[in-house]
């Protein structure tokens, strides 16, 4: 028993030592395999291109997020002034208006009242009319008393009081006093959309009564869109009015709207951030109000030691370039990367590759190159 267990610790000293010189061999091969060495005719079949780092101007770019709203004027709300029942109504939430287009009728005895009321009191006053001027005369004469005159104008002026009156209340649910005859008295009366635009809600149906503070419909004129965009405190101070800025969606991140900053908010939130409203240069008909969107700010320009954004590769989490150290030879370097602008990336740690040549096309075939010789 006790050959045996001197036995196996001997075992197990010897496996201990050849993990651990293996071990160190992998150590080893991992500081030494960043150097791709190619011979000339794969040099030539890699297209592989080399160039020096150089001073560009970097835009820095603020991200942000926010949504599109419309401006209060393009919101409408549509009610009946006087109250009534509703008639008829062709209305579905999306559906395209024009200025002036008929969006209901309503009907109520209240319509027929008022035009009864306005052309009786219109009759009246014209006799009024003619009685005052009579009334004028015969006291020029003293054939009346001043008594009578003044009852007389007092009656004319109160009756052309009332007719005014009856004539606003008539314009206020969209009937033309000026043509209102006993042969065109109605039950009905029309409700104009005063905007072009869309209707976003329809809150009522056929036969019901509304009272004149009810919303019948809303309606949004979206040709005056603006983005609003949520702008944090530390960022404040980056941005002015009349800055550019691209937009887009989740769903179509490609298609950039350019905007420009009409409008920063001065009133810091509980969050501490403002809201910034922007105007978008073209009117897309696809973005809708409340969409959600990002956005790029192009806040500052530095200029910065940059390389081609295409000479950099990543590599388990890491960014890095390849430096040519001989004709054939390329190490791979670690870098810390910034800001990219037109195919070309900010380098941070810039000092020392500053004037040395890097691969600027064809660093992914030598990082596959470096794979297949560590494997």
């Amino acid at each position: 028993m006790k050959t045996i267990f001197i036995l196996f610790t001997i075992f197990l000293l010897i496996t201990s030592c050849n993990t651990k010189e293996n071990t160190n061999t992998e150590k080893e091969t991992n500081l030494t395999e960043t150097v791709v060495t190619l011979t000339e005719a794969q040099f030539k079949n890699a297209t592989i291109k080399t160039e020096k780092p150089a001073q560009r101007l970097i835009a820095y770019v603020l991200k942000a997020n926010g949504k599109i709203e419309v401006p209060p004027q393009n919101m409408v709300s549509v009610s009946a002034q006087l109250g009534g029942y509703l008639k008829s109504s062709q209305l579905l939430p999306g559906m395209k208006i024009k200025k002036g287009e008929v969006i209901a009728v309503m009907e109520d005895q209240q319509y027929i009242q008022l035009q009864q009321e306005y052309l009786t009191t219109k009759t009246k006053l014209s006799y009024l009319e003619k009685e005052f001027d009579r009334q004028k005369e015969l006291n020029l004469s003293k054939a009346s008393s001043d008594k009578i005159l003044q009852q007389t104008e007092a009656d004319y002026t109160s009756q052309k009081i009332a007719l005014k009156a009856y004539s606003e209340k008539l314009k206020l649910i969209g009937i033309n006093p000026e043509t209102l005859s006993e042969s065109t008295i109605s039950r009905n009366v029309n409700i104009s959309s005063p905007i072009d635009g869309y209707v976003t809600k329809v809150n009522v149906n056929i036969g019901k009564y509304v009272n004149p503070s009810e919303v019948l419909f809303e309606l949004v004129n979206p040709t005056d869109i603006h983005l609003s965009l949520t702008i944090f405190e530390k960022d404040i101070n980056k941005l002015f009015v009349g800055q550019k800025l691209n937009a887009y969606t989740n769903n179509d991140p490609e298609n950039k709207h350019a905007c420009e900053i009409i409008l920063i908010g001065q009133n810091l939130s509980a969050e501490r951030s403002v809201e910034v409203h922007c105007h978008f240069e073209n009117y897309d008909k696809t973005l809708l109000p409340g969409m959600y969107m990002n956005a790029d700010i192009e806040v500052k320009s530095k200029n910065s030691l940059t390389v081609p954004t295409e000479a950099i590769v990543n590599h388990e989490g890491k960014t890095y370039i390849f430096i040519q150290v001989e004709n054939y030879n390329f190490e791979l370097t670690e870098v810390e990367i910034g800001n990219s602008e037109n195919n070309f990336t900010e380098l941070l740690n810039a000092e020392k590759i500053k004037n040395k040549n890097i691969v600027s096309k064809g660093s992914y075939s030598l990082l596959m190159s470096l794979k297949n010789k560590s494997e």
